[in-house]
């Protein structure tokens, strides 16, 4: 479940919301976790690699639009129709239909 990690560890003091700290400590009473750390750790794990993954994003759209002019407005509308139409839907009702919860 955990990745092996053979990165030196450092003690680190920081104030964190409350909400975070139970969630925290649920994981670690739900096996889902060896300890409050180390789901802080995999937390800033998760972090630090989504930055890494939308900085690259921002380049390649960036490159992207050096080459072909800036993504507009209505080109980035005809590519949501178009992968609302290719969706699948797996339950519920059809893509946006909120079945009156507003939720979509």
């Amino acid at each position: 479940m955990y990745a092996f990690s053979m990165t030196a560890k450092r003690r680190l003091s920081v104030t964190i919301d409350a909400d975070l700290i139970a969630a925290g400590q649920a994981a670690v009473a739900a096996g889902e976790a060896e300890s409050v750390s180390a789901w802080v750790n995999e937390a800033l794990r998760l972090k630090a690699e989504q930055d890494r993954r939308l900085r690259a994003l921002d380049q390649f759209i960036a490159a992207y639009e050096a080459e072909h002019g800036e993504i507009t407005d209505e080109e980035m509308d005809a590519a949501v129709r178009s992968m609302r139409e290719r969706a699948i839907v797996v339950r519920g009702g059809a893509l946006g239909d909120t079945g009156g919860t507003g939720a979509a």
